[in-house]
């Protein structure tokens, strides 16, 4: 891993780069390191003299409790230099257990966080003078409550005598070991989740009945799923279904009120097909009691068959027939008549 240069102690003006990690050698700081109190550093210093403010730990899975931690470390002064040591996976196992993360992934995990200004890799387990003087802290911080360990009841405590210690608060409900309590608790849920992402058992150290019988439940849960996404499908199917019919009920309804209102209203008693058969009655009743005289210019009408037609008369060639004699004086003269009634049609 790269070793970024330590050439200034000011604070970072901007949050683009992961901060920089601390030299083997003492600080570098030009300006004169006197002796700092609680009180002047609360009034302010100049900008060349910031406080600076240590905090260390193990870091393990961190998390916002340790976020919560560095940003009142950071905001304890208004010109603060935060400094932040972490132990090694050495010192770490040796007087507080096995972690989850290496100790390069805590070093990256801080250097990401916004509040941290310089990280002291392979950080001591007990504050020394000499590691003090050496990396000029002004003040240490850390919660107020006393860490026993390595044979001490807290080994903060020549700090407090010291008036170097500014305490800060611990975020209830979060912890690396009440994140590891959760894991414990759900282990089967885990190891079923990551044998389904692909882990193997001997990745996992599950035994072979162990994972035989996650997958199994892992199928279980599959087939659960799918069970109740068909009713969900079911269910809104039926639900269409039911909407659809009423809707079709209720168009039926309708269309029947209308049919059978146009079916009275044209065939029911006082309906309009009844009124036009009276009009239509009493119509032809009227024409066949009276019927209108034909006009005068209107063809004449043929004879009943009942009275029978005269026969037709020859044709008036007169100078060829010979008229037949008169059998009495009225036929006689019906006959001169009709012959001179015959030369006037001629003429």
């Amino acid at each position: 891993m790269e070793e970024l240069e330590h050439t200034c102690p000011h604070p970072r003006t901007t949050l683009t780069e992961p901060a920089i990690f601390a030299r083997e050698t003492s600080c570098d700081c030009r300006a004169p390191h006197e002796k700092l109190t609680i009180a002047q550093a609360r009034r302010g210093t100049p900008v060349d003299r910031p406080v600076r403010v240590y905090a260390d730990g193990i870091f393990d899975l961190f998390h916002s409790g340790h976020a919560r931690a560095l940003m009142q470390a950071k905001n304890l002064f208004p010109n603060t230099y935060l400094i932040v040591g972490v132990c090694s996976d050495e010192l770490t196992h040796k007087y507080k257990g096995f972690t989850v993360m290496t100790e390069i992934e805590r070093y990256e995990a801080l250097r990401h966080c916004r509040y941290v200004d310089e990280i002291l890799r392979d950080a001591p387990w007990t504050l020394t003078p000499e590691f003090l003087e050496k990396h000029k802290i002004d003040f240490v911080a850390h919660d107020d409550i006393p860490y026993s360990s390595a044979g001490s009841e807290d080994v903060y405590k020549h700090i407090k005598e010291a008036g170097m210690f500014v305490p800060t608060q611990r975020t209830e409900g979060i912890s690396t070991s009440d994140l590891i309590t959760r894991i414990v608790r759900d282990y089967d849920v885990y190891a079923r989740r990551n044998l389904q992402r692909g882990y193997t058992a001997k990745e996992l150290n599950v035994s072979y009945i162990n994972e035989k019988k996650y997958r199994l439940q892992n199928q279980v849960d599959r087939m659960k799923e799918k069970v109740r996404t068909v009713e969900e499908k079911s269910k809104h199917f039926v639900y269409r279904v039911e909407e659809k019919s009423h809707d079709l009920i209720q168009k039926w309804e309708e269309k029947s009120r209308e049919f059978i209102g146009n079916f009275l209203e044209l065939f029911g008693p006082d309906g309009t097909w009844k009124q036009v058969f009276q009009e239509r009655s009493g119509r032809m009743l009227s024409y066949a009691l009276s019927p209108r005289e034909s006009p005068c210019n209107s063809p004449p009408r043929e004879l009943s068959p009942l009275r029978s037609p005269s026969p037709p008369s020859p044709p008036a060639r007169w100078h060829n027939a010979r008229p037949s004699p008169p059998t009495s004086p009225k036929g006689a003269s019906a006959s001169i008549s009709s012959m001179s009634e015959g030369d006037e049609d001629e003429k």
